[in-house]
């Protein structure tokens, strides 16, 4: 299942805004984005994703620190 990004922001109590600029920085980026219009579709499982960040995010990590350590483990898995 697809969500918009309004219900997604909802969802993760997470502003709309800051979905935006997490992908606009490639930190964050939605499982689809809508050709014609431009808007953004994110998945149920994107929901655990966007927790982990949020939680680096918690303990002290810099947006930058939390790009770089998703990009290594990206190339880990």
């Amino acid at each position: 299942m697809l969500y918009k990004i309004g219900e997604f922001s909802k969802l993760v109590n997470v502003p709309v805004k800051t979905l935006r600029y997490y992908d606009e920085i490639s930190l964050f980026k939605p499982q689809e984005i809508d050709l014609f219009s431009g808007y953004r579709y994110y998945s149920e499982k994107q929901i655990n994703d966007l927790k982990v960040i949020l939680s680096l995010k918690e303990v002290g990590f810099s947006l930058e620190e939390i790009k770089k350590i998703l990009e290594r483990l990206m190339v880990i898995s």
